[in-house]
């Protein structure tokens, strides 16, 4: 995860995804790449024809009530005023960080290292913090939930008691909830934003495996769910991410059937990194999280043979590893996998 530098709005974050990165660092890797590196789902959700009129006209405000209505009944939040549509939460991250006053900004950590800069480039002085309790003394709390990259989830009761310290005191607390699709629903809190004092984000992305989309929500109590909304201006969402995904979040089947196989796959994976001697520390049914002393030697090996996990800089002894696609996918990193461990001289 990046350190900030002196600006923080010209921070380039490290991150999953760059496969001009990986040719790169592994210019003689075979092709195509296995991209492992996002915790992206590798299932999309299929496309269907996409109007002409979607690309021809800007977007009716019926569509974007009917992609709101659909995110409503897919998240659990009270009602579609509670929700602002952005083009990705990235954009958002700023906006959010924004509604609190210029002050301390405490991101539970390590975690997605853009809050940070988001936070920075708000105006907040801003802290990484590794405990919970922490977060009470800033005015801008933020948590990932579950955390990327490791999948820790914080208790929802948790959450609730510091909303409503923040709410007394005129603060916010942001919960990012990027991989709530496939997380404990128990836990997630859009159900609850209408106390205000919270504004939950929701990549949607992510889930369905569509991330060049670019769709994303806040959902918030209605004054703050406003605010966003006009400070997004109209037209935010384009007309084909309209249809797509109001399309998506509205096929609650697809989603339940989809869940299940993410789980089953994600099992699998442990299985394969069992095999080889690796255990998940954490993750979430989109990634495994893996903490070795081996970590950079294991990055290197699937480099060379074209596979792309995710490695950190701040953190040498951890890795992040998606899931693979399919069959074929999943070979491919196995038969890899035991190239590295003979190679390491461990025991077949």
């Amino acid at each position: 995860m990046a350190l900030l530098r002196d600006d923080p709005a010209k921070e380039v974050t490290d991150h999953g995804g760059s496969l001009l990165r990986a040719e790169a660092l592994f210019p003689g890797a075979p092709k195509p790449w296995l991209d492992l590196s996002t915790g992206i789902n590798p299932h999309p959700y299929p496309l269907s024809d996409i109007s002409a009129s979607a690309f021809q006209r800007l977007p009716e405000q019926a569509q974007l009530q009917a992609l709101m209505d659909a995110a409503v009944e897919a998240y659990g939040a009270p009602d579609a005023m509670n929700v602002a549509a952005a083009p990705g939460t990235q954009i958002l991250l700023p906006l959010v960080a924004g509604l609190a006053a210029g002050g301390k900004a405490a991101v539970l950590s390590p975690t997605y290292a853009e809050h940070r800069r988001a936070a920075a480039i708000a105006g907040h002085d801003v802290a990484e913090v590794s405990d919970f309790r922490a977060l009470y003394d800033a005015d801008l709390a933020v948590v990932v939930n579950p955390n990327n990259p490791d999948g820790h989830v914080t208790a929802r009761t948790d959450l609730l008691h510091l909303a409503a310290h923040m709410r007394a005191k005129g603060g916010l607390l942001v919960v990012d909830e990027a991989f709530m699709d496939v997380g404990p629903r128990t836990e997630a809190l859009d159900g609850d934003v209408e106390a205000d004092g919270i504004v939950v984000l929701r990549s949607f992305g992510k889930f369905f495996g569509l991330a060049g989309i670019r769709l994303g929500f806040a959902l918030a109590a209605q004054p703050t769910a406003d605010i966003l909304r006009a400070r997004l201006g109209p037209w935010a969402v384009s007309g084909p991410a309209l249809e797509i995904g109001r399309s998506a979040l509205a096929d609650l089947p697809w989603q339940a059937e989809m869940r299940e196989r993410l789980t089953r796959q994600a099992l699998d994976l442990d299985t394969l990194l069992a095999e080889n001697g690796l255990t998940a520390a954490g993750g979430t049914p989109l990634f495994r999280f893996l903490r070795t002393v081996d970590a950079a030697s294991l990055f290197r090996s699937l480099g060379k043979d074209g596979i792309l996990v995710r490695n950190f800089r701040a953190d040498p002894h951890a890795l992040r590893i998606g899931l693979p696609g399919g069959d074929g996918e999943f070979h491919r990193l196995a038969q890899s996998l035991r190239r590295w461990r003979k190679a390491a001289g461990q025991p077949q």
